[in-house]
């Protein structure tokens, strides 16, 4: 007879051979469902003493219904999806993962605003369409002219300075949980939020989704950008006010913006973005790499191995 029952309620991996090895090594039974709603999850771990949740809502009534869950651990950095102030009050702790793909997202968002202020996509389409000209149809200033902002500066943030650093970019960033002499001491001048907005040439959020960063990029704010910005959001879709920046966008207002995760996702069809000029879309792709994939998998395998066995847990989010 086991000893533990782990539920993965949904996944999209080849495999799950890494969570394997890890549980089944310390007498974890694996069992493995692909729940869409809470009916779902709780048909499949009302019983389960530890859960490995990807996109399956596990709300309060989720909650509720789990009768000797220990742990739930998310794959990956968010953890929109969990109800962590229902799970805290139950005792159940609620872990994420967030040190799998930190080079990767970094790569993705420092790409993606290079490629937008060397007008790849503009130049590109302009040559395809018979147009052969050796000057871009607009400004184009050189990253070393110009400032390098991130909205949060942990993990991935940080990644992404060190990156645009070689590009000699003017650099600053906005934390209120960072103080500025640690930002100093990797070349980042630390600003308050209005300026944030308005000194950014280019604005990478990495920032967490709560109530009050939600649309931290408003239309409000899109008006005290320079015209000539560019906005990259890898973090969380709901950051950005997405019909807001298409407008500004397609009026001209905002000179650039560079777009993996949304608010709506998969992003519909006819939502004004797929249209919008000066922008490039990507599918939630950034944490993506070869080794991203087994390397986040075997992290949280051992994060609910570790919270099987009362250890000290490395990334709970509701303390």
């Amino acid at each position: 007879m086991t000893k533990f029952r782990v539920v993965v309620t949904d996944h999209g991996f080849p495999n799950l051979r890494h969570e394997e090895e890890i549980l089944t090594a310390m007498g974890a039974e694996l069992v493995v469902s692909q729940c869409k709603t809470p009916a779902e999850v709780i048909a499949a771990a009302k019983d389960a003493h530890a859960l490995l949740v990807q996109w399956a809502p596990v709300n309060a009534e989720v909650i509720a219904a789990l009768a000797n869950c220990k742990v739930i651990v998310r794959y990956g950095i968010g953890y929109d999806n969990v109800d962590i102030a229902a799970a805290k009050a139950r005792g159940i702790a609620v872990c994420n993962v967030p040190d799998y793909g930190v080079h990767e997202v970094a790569e993705h968002a420092v790409s993606l605003a290079v490629a937008l202020t060397r007008q790849l996509p503009q130049i590109d389409a302009r040559l395809r369409g018979g147009k052969w000209k050796i000057t871009p149809d607009r400004p184009m200033p050189s990253l070393r002219e110009m400032t390098f902002a991130t909205a949060g500066f942990g993990r991935i943030a940080r990644s992404a300075h060190h990156m645009i650093r070689g590009f000699g970019s003017k650099r600053i960033a906005y934390d209120p949980f960072v103080p500025a002499d640690i930002m100093a001491m990797e070349g980042v001048e630390k600003v308050e939020r209005d300026d944030l907005f308005t000194r950014a040439d280019i604005l990478s959020l990495h920032l967490p989704l709560t109530a009050e960063t939600k649309h931290f990029v408003s239309a409000s704010r899109l008006t005290e950008m320079k015209k000539t910005a560019i906005i990259v959001n890898t973090a969380r879709g709901p950051l950005v006010d997405t019909v807001a920046l298409a407008a500004a966008l397609t009026a001209g207002a905002i000179g650039g913006a560079g777009l993996d995760v949304f608010e709506q996702e998969p992003l519909p069809a006819d939502h004004p973005l797929i249209k919008a000029p000066c922008s490039i879309i990507t599918s939630h792709v950034a944490w993506y790499s070869e080794s991203s994939i087994p390397r986040l998998q075997h992290l949280a395998g051992e994060e609910v191995a570790r919270g099987l066995r009362g250890e000290p847990l490395k990334n709970q989010v509701n303390k």
